[in-house]
């Protein structure tokens, strides 16, 4: 049975840190320009309901640098819960390809269509989780650990909105923990989901040992970090909302050089991107030599890699002496029966 990547929380810290080894693993092989075609031949569908640019590019890439193919699919283009139900969706896409990759704000939709496939799902980013992103996070953290610490012995202080819309800080919060992390949620007054939302970030504080607060005080919460992400300030489709998250948030809960200068010196920046340069974080800090942006968005490239090999190594490979005996089979057959 097809194994899916739907949520990080359904893999193990084993798998967890074996996905990140991989991704590590492949980053160095393309260095050196000689990256593997692990997924030779092989074809991924990549359902977008929302506009994306590193999602998009990363797993294009990606499976172009593996050997394989990927195909872009745009609601509106297909059929998927118009003219066809989800379920007859699924069941056409894994006679034809070898998995998908969904990003939708339907996430009811992107477990239906999980359910039915009989290849590996990947939830590209839905309306709660961003499990791609979070992995990619992971890998970022993981080359710029702070001297003599163990991504188990890292704070992140994640400065922007604990609701269940921040899907990003939403996955961190529950796999840090898990791994034996301290997770801080740095938000405003209002910015604070009911408790029993947060029930699965407990659970992962109870089995990896890790730990999680919200803090409103943002020169407390960045004492201790060793990284402080933030996120978008305002939702794109919801402008409406910019005024009064603009006027809740600054100046206080902006990244800049002035609470900056209350973490750790060694403290470095991270944002899941596109970010609004001037409200959530200053130009200084983006562009700072400590500023881990860019090096997490090149990043999503190798975490997908990873996700794509991890799920899609079990499948049948050609073998080559077959290969070239059906070839030479067909080609005796066009010979004597297409003039």
């Amino acid at each position: 049975m097809a194994r899916n990547f739907l949520d990080l929380m359904d893999f193990t810290n084993e798998e967890v840190y074996k996905l990140i080894e991989l991704a590590k693993m492949l980053k160095s092989a393309d260095k050196k320009d000689a990256c593997p075609y692990l997924l030779k031949d092989k074809s991924l569908g990549m359902i977008f309901a929302e506009p994306s640019t590193r999602t998009r590019i990363s797993f294009e890439v990606a499976m172009t640098k593996l050997g394989g193919h990927a195909l872009y699919l745009r609601p509106g283009e297909i059929h998927l819960g118009v003219s066809e139900s989800v379920k007859d969706t699924s069941l056409v896409m894994s006679r034809l390809l070898d998995a998908i990759e969904i990003r939708s704000t339907d996430d009811e939709g992107i477990y239906e269509l999980a359910k039915h496939a009989g290849i590996p799902v990947i939830n590209g980013m839905g309306t709660y989780l961003h499990p791609c992103q979070c992995l990619c996070d992971l890998v970022t953290m993981s080359e710029h650990l702070p001297e003599g610490k163990e991504l188990k012995d890292i704070t992140l202080t994640f400065v922007g909105d604990a609701t269940i819309y921040e899907n990003v800080g939403t996955a961190l919060s529950q796999i840090l923990p898990r791994l034996g992390a301290n997770f801080i949620y740095c938000v405003p007054e209002g910015y604070v989901a009911d408790d029993g939302f947060y029930a699965p970030v407990y659970r992962a504080c109870e089995e990896g040992g890790g730990t999680f607060k919200i803090v409103h005080d943002p020169k407390e919460a960045v004492r201790d970090a060793d990284y402080i992400y933030s996120s978008v300030m305002w939702y794109e489709g919801y402008d409406d909302d910019k005024e009064r998250r603009c006027r809740d948030f600054l100046p206080d809960y902006q990244i800049n050089e002035e609470l900056a200068s209350y973490a750790p010196a060694h403290c470095m920046f991270m944002h899941y991107l596109p970010a609004q340069r001037g409200y959530e974080m200053t130009d200084a800090i983006m562009d700072h030599e400590r500023s881990l942006l860019w090096d997490g968005a090149e990043n999503r490239l190798y975490g997908e890699m990873a996700i794509l090999v991890y799920l899609m190594h079990y499948q049948k490979k050609a073998d080559e002496e077959l290969r070239r005996e059906e070839q030479a089979k067909i080609e005796a057959w066009l010979e004597e029966n297409v003039k």
